[in-house]
């Protein structure tokens, strides 16, 4: 497939992300745009005329040099393979609601807390975090070595620490804190605190996702079908509750109405 058939082939969010990724980071490290106008810096955003477009191009700018290339690449990958593959985005809009919980926890942490003032590698940390949960065993390759895909965030917070410094890791490590806090309140509390899911797509972000005209998705385990509501049909039988026709309950009650009968071969 050519570069243009994989970037269109690769689902909605992630492939939005990356081209904007892409595009924004280009622009900046051609000349063409000033990376002051579009860092994070809380008093310009929250200015008298705020600048509020620094809440999302901020996790727009990749590293620079090969940073032009690795920070994309895992983003499509990892990106990518979450929003089609991951068990835990099933519904539409469910793989957005996760980017747009981890947007926020970074901004709060790194952006406001350390303070930091662009997001790209926490983002990126925290698809791999996510990833590494649902595919533990699965082997990766990083630069040269291969392990486990489990041990994959934080080889890439030892990379940032050596490569770059401690407080670069620290700043990116807020990625992994976002997404360890959506699993927590997604799956850990609601499976081991016998609590319920604390983090739902709302109606809008679905039927902007399509909710609203289910057509089957490609998933890396198959082709989900949307589901079908089920038609009340008189004459129906339910197992365990009530319907509008027959049930088994009302079976029996039939028979008993009957009475004995005769044995076969009776007189």
């Amino acid at each position: 497939m050519s570069a243009m058939e994989l970037f269109w082939a690769a689902p909605p969010v992630t492939r939005t992300i990356t081209a904007a990724t892409v595009a924004l980071s280009l622009s900046v490290y051609m000349g063409l745009l000033d990376y002051r106008r579009i860092i994070f810096w809380w008093p310009w955003v929250f200015q008298i005329m705020p600048q509020l477009w620094r809440l999302f191009s901020s996790f727009l700018l990749t590293g620079p040099k090969l940073g032009m290339i690795m920070d994309p690449y895992f983003l499509y990958t990892y990106g990518g393979s979450l929003e089609t593959e991951s068990p835990r985005f099933n519904q539409p809009g469910d793989f957005f609601t996760y980017v747009a919980f981890l947007w926020a926890v970074i901004l709060l942490t790194n952006g406001l807390l350390l303070p930091g003032v662009t997001f790209l590698q926490s983002l990126l940390l925290g698809f791999a975090y996510t990833y590494s949960q649902d595919n533990p065993n699965r082997q990766v390759t990083f630069f040269i070595i291969t392990f486990q895909v489990k041990w994959l965030p934080y080889a890439m917070l030892a990379m940032t620490f050596v490569m770059a410094n401690p407080t670069a890791a620290l700043h990116q490590a807020t990625g992994l804190l976002a997404a360890h806090l959506y699993d927590f309140l997604t799956r850990i509390w609601p499976e081991h605190g016998h609590g319920r899911n604390l983090i739902q797509t709302p109606s809008f972000v679905k039927r902007w996702f399509g909710a609203d005209q289910p057509a089957p998705r490609s998933r890396g385990y198959g082709t989900a079908m949307p589901g079908r509501p089920q038609a009340q049909q008189s004459g129906s039988t339910s197992v365990g509750g009530q319907s509008s026709g027959t049930s088994f309950g009302g079976a029996s009650q039939a028979w008993a109405r009957r009475g004995p009968g005769q044995r076969l071969g009776g007189d």
